[in-house]
């Protein structure tokens, strides 16, 4: 579940891991974008999303996005489990911090400097150089396919971005769908090869442990492909089939 195409990711990895596995996903075009409403409307929101969800009565629900983890994952749990298991979506800012840094965390100007994410700096990043860096449109850039406010998003965030920084850790969903426009804008030339960190492939393998499955990539692709926008059943928006994870999704299921 998100507000839109930032699950992608997440659900891509999943995929990969069991194309056996049927999957629901949850959108909410009707209420998107959520980073700009108060805490109390976006988890308002978060739960319809979930609920609608939870009507297919799947094994796991996962929330791929991280301003509803932030704001709605203990909402989502007391609704919801022990019955359906929630996995939220954290920055992967303990792994970066492991190689050392200095490291960027890209993120939505909400998430940037906010208290969640300070907590995870002081957590796991004791001692290490840590740069927020909000990126201003990126997600909304992201989620409409906008070539131009793409490149113009990721440019103004590069240019917040130190020069010596070795790691970027991608703070939005949304953001994992164009990694290589962002390792492209960061990379300085002559420096080691740019490390990025997200949090797709950590989501996937979690939901998988909470289901007590195993992966298995080498299963027949019989899984199917349920859309839900704003809770009525639909498809793919067409934005999600210009990245390589909406194209996967596609292909991979068969029709329904």
């Amino acid at each position: 579940m998100d507000s839109g195409i930032g699950l992608l990711a997440a659900t891509a990895a999943v995929r990969r891991l069991r194309p056996d596995a049927d999957l629901v996903l949850s959108l909410d075009p009707d209420g998107m974008p959520w980073g700009p409403r108060t805490p109390q409307d976006l988890t308002a929101r978060a739960l319809t999303v979930a609920e609608a969800a939870a009507a297919h009565r799947p094994d796991a629900l996962i929330v791929g996005c991280n301003t509803a983890t932030v704001h709605a994952l203990t909402a989502l749990r007391a609704r919801l489990e022990p019955d359906l298991p929630v996995v939220g979506t954290v920055p992967a800012i303990k792994p970066a911090a492991a190689g050392g840094g200095p490291l960027a965390i890209w993120a939505t100007p909400a998430t940037t400097g906010s208290p969640y994410q300070r907590n995870l700096i002081q957590d796991f990043a004791v001692g290490v150089d840590v740069t927020e860096v909000p990126c201003w449109g990126l997600a909304e850039a992201v989620e409409r396919a906008d070539e131009s406010a793409i490149a113009a998003a990721v440019d103004a965030a590069a240019d917040l971005t130190p020069d010596d920084v070795t790691t970027v850790v991608l703070g939005c969903t949304h953001y994992e769908l164009v990694t290589e426009r962002i390792r492209a804008a960061v990379q300085r030339p002559g420096r080691p090869p740019l490390v990025l960190h997200g949090s797709a492939g950590a989501v996937a393998a979690q939901a998988m442990r909470r289901l007590g499955e195993q992966p298995a990539p080498e299963a027949p692709a019989t899984g199917t492909l349920t859309v839900l926008l704003s809770g009525r059943e639909g498809a793919l928006p067409p934005p999600a089939l210009t990245y390589a994870e909406g194209r996967l999704l596609q292909q991979v299921t068969p029709a329904v």
